[in-house]
């Protein structure tokens, strides 16, 4: 079983939503530090006429402080408002700019008070639209323990994996061995992709896969997948 971990993100990329598609099994790894503020986590960015924009949530948070019990800054009450006019504003005339909003009005206005639960719900809501059936789930309900590597390679033993397939830039920190004496297939994931119709000038890619949607709608799946095969680090 190929299996993916990597922590939640707000609304996230295309290459998020290819990486949960490659995968027979994707977690959530939401029970480790939330770091600093102004991560993946809690926002993404957005094209515009002027470049991108972040969307960020705010939110209430330590350094420490498990992903998975971060809070949303309740005090800021606007930021709803502020990410629905930069939506309406950058992808209004998109052909299928109401698919993007639904999808992101319904999931934030059911989502708790966590940035992770706001996170899982639009996940899975966008993989249902984008017809992704790998199912998604959450480090916590594993109670794995240990730190970097020790803990994926505990977390992936739990869950019975043969094959982990992790982010390209994890290369720095993962220690390879680990993995050959585990038995552990380790691939890491290419991200390569064609451009898609956009609005606001010439394309520009890491932005949140909301753009795709609302530019290509049900064509989306089209302009998912890397055009180039995962690398293969440790057989």
């Amino acid at each position: 079983m190929r299996v993916g971990i990597i922590q939640s993100s707000y609304i996230p990329w295309r290459g998020y939503f290819d990486f949960i598609d490659s995968v027979d099994l994707f977690v959530e790894f939401d029970d480790i530090p939330f770091g600093s503020r102004g991560n993946w986590r809690h926002r993404n960015q957005i094209k515009t006429s002027r470049g991108p924009k972040w969307l960020t949530v705010p939110v209430n948070s330590k350094r420490e402080l498990p992903i998975d019990q971060v809070l949303i800054d309740r005090s800021d009450s606007s930021w709803q408002k502020t990410h629905r006019r930069m939506l309406q504003k950058w992808l209004g005339d998109a052909p299928f700019f109401r698919d993007a909003l639904e999808i992101w009005e319904e999931e934030v206005a059911a989502a708790s008070d966590t940035i992770s639960q706001i996170n899982h719900l639009l996940t899975r809501r966008i993989c249902s639209y984008l017809k992704i059936d790998t199912p998604v789930v959450r480090a916590r309900e594993y109670a794995v323990t240990g730190a970097k590597t020790e803990r994926l390679i505990n977390l992936l033993k739990k869950i019975g994996a043969s094959i982990y397939l992790s982010g390209p830039t994890a290369g720095g920190y993962l220690e390879e061995k680990r993995f050959r004496e585990a038995g552990i297939r380790l691939e890491f994931k290419s991200y390569d992709y064609p451009p898609y119709p956009q609005l606001w000038g010439d394309f520009f890619g890491p932005i949140t896969i909301l753009d795709l949607i609302a530019n290509t709608g049900g064509e989306s799946r089209k302009f998912l997948k890397s055009l180039s095969p995962n690398g293969v680090i440790v057989t």
